[in-house]
């Protein structure tokens, strides 16, 4: 098997993560594979925020969780986050930065780091405590944000794949 499609096959959603924590290099590798998805009429109106301070991330989550009524939410308690923006004037911004996280989290799964995709921000980046969590990870004040990747190694190894559906057909 083509080694891009068997990393695109065996990347899973890790929702266990180690306290290892992620290097530098790492995070700079994977948010510039987010630079290579691809961008509707190629506007690239995204903006990537990585974030490894531990303070910051459970700030995001306990600040989302009082939005949510969640009280234990806490992002899986991962060893950082990445966090594309757009804005929210470009009408394909939120299919923008979906094309991105997917690079993010197989360039993760390349990397040997686990990662999950995290929707709960979603129609509350504009939320005033929660904007302003935002502003301290650098997140552009206009920006929307439609989706977080949560990172961190994976505590359990060879995770089983979920039962594949949906149809397909080549004519």
């Amino acid at each position: 098997m083509n080694n891009v499609i068997e990393c695109i096959v065996t990347r899973r959603s890790v929702r266990e993560f180690t306290e290892q924590a992620i290097s530098y290099d790492d995070m700079m590798q994977m948010m510039e594979a987010a630079l290579f998805a691809p961008s509707g009429m190629n506007l690239q109106t995204w903006h990537f925020s990585g974030v490894t301070n531990k303070a910051l991330i459970k700030s995001l989550a306990a600040a989302i969780g009082r939005e949510i009524r969640r009280a234990d939410y806490d992002f899986y308690q991962p060893a950082a986050l990445i966090i594309p923006s757009n804005i929210p004037s470009n009408p394909l911004g939120k299919d923008d930065n979906a094309c991105a996280i997917e690079n993010i989290m197989i360039a993760a799964h390349a990397l040997g780091i686990g990662s999950v995709w995290i929707n709960q921000l979603q129609g509350i980046s504009f939320v005033p405590e929660i904007r302003s969590i935002l502003s301290e990870m650098q997140v552009p004040t206009e920006n929307e944000v439609y989706g977080i990747v949560a990172l961190g190694y994976a505590k359990q190894k060879n995770i089983p794949a979920p039962e594949r559906k949906g149809q397909y057909v080549i004519l």
